[in-house]
């Protein structure tokens, strides 16, 4: 009978520690591997603001995936449903430096003759390999285009307002 006493003592015991250990009192947190839907708003260091879903469906995706910036991926983690945070994301985790070899000049006779670039419009490129880069025209002359293959917010730090709607699923 004490063996049994000790033993149910010893499971409720580990019962309490497991029942302290979970995900923050019984709440659900967002953990890689599962498919969630946020609301955001991104801006740059001025305030200005470059994207955010509202008037949109949340943004759905598979934290830990790399389908979003890795500092966006990060700030997830942890966070519970209906909750709000603000980051701060580095440009070295969201789109990296800016590399000015991205920049280059086209002559204006190896383009399509079908287009007619203007100051920032974006291109298709072709690659060597088949696939395909968004360019940015940023000079025009009447012999060449100047384009920029640089995402458009390379080199730049983010902020960005983050609330947790949903997690659609956990592994």
């Amino acid at each position: 009978m004490k063996k049994l006493g000790i033993i149910l003592l010893f499971v409720l015991s580990l019962g309490g520690i497991l029942a302290g250990c979970s995900n923050n009192g019984g709440e659900v947190l967002a953990k890689k591997g599962d498919i969630v839907r946020v609301d955001y708003t991104g801006s740059l260091a001025d305030g200005t603001v470059f994207d955010s879903s509202k008037g949109r469906e949340p943004l759905e995706f598979t934290v830990g995936s790399g389908q979003v910036i890795t500092g966006f991926d990060s700030a997830v983690i942890g966070m519970k449903i209906g909750q709000t945070k603000t980051v701060n994301i580095p440009f070295a985790q969201a789109y990296g430096p800016r590399n000015e070899n991205s920049v280059f000049e086209v002559k204006r006779t190896q383009l399509p003759p079908t287009i007619t670039p203007v100051v920032g419009a974006q291109l298709q490129i072709r690659n060597p390999d088949g696939s395909s880069t968004t360019v940015t025209v940023t000079i025009v002359t009447d012999a060449s285009i100047t384009v920029d293959a640089n995402p458009p917010l390379a080199g730049k730090d983010l902020t960005f307002i983050i609330t947790l709607v949903e997690i659609k699923s956990q592994p």
